[in-house]
């Protein structure tokens, strides 16, 4: 169970022998109730400032790109960037192709369909149809993966359309044929898009069929690593190039770099198209705890620790500092433990996919 702000200020204030918060108080507390609560939230900027590059302060996360534009804000919750964890490949095109939780974003075609929780959440097509609009590329070639399976009968097929409209002129036709129960059957093909529009369209014909996803990304778009280059590179080796470049001499992004304030990063040449996705790796900041039930951010075993540099931040307040010594050693004996039993950042496991695709070598530059 995660801890709570509540129960982590409480235990700070009962080891200091004050009177503790309830729910209903902890947003009325003053002198220093108030001050112990700022010190949790300080105790716990320290973890994160002194654990340093552990996988468990280690994110990843997607950006992506709009033709034109170079340059893309940092998350909320960022602190630093692994430069070396950049890559970039093809934009998936389709919203919600997962089903996770929902079927939004998909339009009825025909009957009822409707979200099932099976596995990670599917599309359930029972003698029904759902179609999806995206944005595509005139002459451009797209691969397109569709699973699906049958629930409850032991001989289906699943109908998958694109066109220019769910029933107007089409660019691929197929149908995905389920022979056993409960089988799952990849469709994974390509098709040429003929217009700025096209719809993905699948379709159950008078049987239950679950689609567990649907993907439709550039097919000429690989994953591929961007060099790191230092902002000073850019600017004085690239900047103009790519400002004074128009829309038509836009390409591939093959660089990127940071901003000097760290707040976003670049990309180097200005993309020229909006399907490529960059994926990164960062760590993650404390953001404060502010109502009393917020959880903290990090595992249970971490409260000892927050409590503890709580403490010294108190005792300091009170101008005791023989107390603070003795809260700030056992905080620091605490922490060297808990460093030894996370790994490093070198050893934490990146994604498949890029472990699999990229064969440069990730050295771990962060900044």
């Amino acid at each position: 169970m995660a801890t709570t702000y509540l129960t982590l200020t409480n235990r700070v204030l009962r080891e200091l022998n004050e009177t503790e918060l309830t729910s209903s108080t902890f947003s009325s507390s003053r002198g220093i109730q108030t001050a112990v609560k700022d010190f949790v939230n300080k105790g716990i900027h320290d973890i994160y400032n002194e654990t340093g590059e552990i996988p468990l302060l280690y994110s990843r996360t997607s950006q992506d790109l709009t033709v034109g534009d170079n340059e893309y804000d940092f998350p909320a919750d960022f602190r630093k960037a692994d430069m070396d964890s950049f890559s970039m490949g093809p934009k998936e095109l389709v919203t919600n192709g997962e089903f996770t939780s929902d079927i939004s974003n998909w339009t009825t075609g025909d009957g009822s369909p409707s979200h099932t929780t099976s596995g990670n959440g599917r599309l359930n097509l029972n003698d029904a149809a759902a179609y999806q609009a995206i944005n595509t590329t005139v002459n451009k070639t797209y691969k397109l993966q569709v699973r699906v399976l049958s629930p409850n009968s032991s001989s289906s097929g699943l109908i998958v359309r694109v066109g220019t409209s769910p029933g107007g002129t089409q660019n691929l036709n197929k149908t995905v044929a389920v022979t056993n129960f409960r089988e799952g059957k990849i469709l994974s093909t390509t098709f040429t898009a003929t217009a700025q529009v096209s719809y993905i369209y699948v379709e159950s014909d008078g049987v239950q069929l679950d689609v567990d996803y649907v993907r439709i990304s550039r097919n000429d778009i690989a994953l591929r690593k961007l060099v790191y280059i230092s902002y000073d590179n850019y600017l004085q080796t690239y900047k103009v190039t790519d400002d004074t470049n128009n829309k038509g001499n836009y390409s591939a992004p093959l660089r990127v770099y940071i901003l000097p304030d760290h707040s976003a990063f670049g990309v180097s040449p200005r993309p020229n198209t909006s399907e490529y996705t960059v994926h990164y790796d960062y760590y993650t900041t404390h953001t404060d705890l502010s109502a009393h039930g917020d959880n903290m951010s990090l595992p249970d075993r971490f409260g000892t620790l927050i409590v503890d540099r709580a403490k010294y931040y108190t005792y300091m307040l009170r101008s005791d500092p023989q107390h603070a010594q003795l809260a700030d050693r056992d905080f620091q004996r605490k922490l060297r433990l808990l460093k030894v039993d996370y790994a490093t950042k070198n050893d934490y496991m990146r994604s498949d996919a890029i472990s699999e695709s990229i064969s440069t070598n990730i050295g771990g530059r962060v900044t």
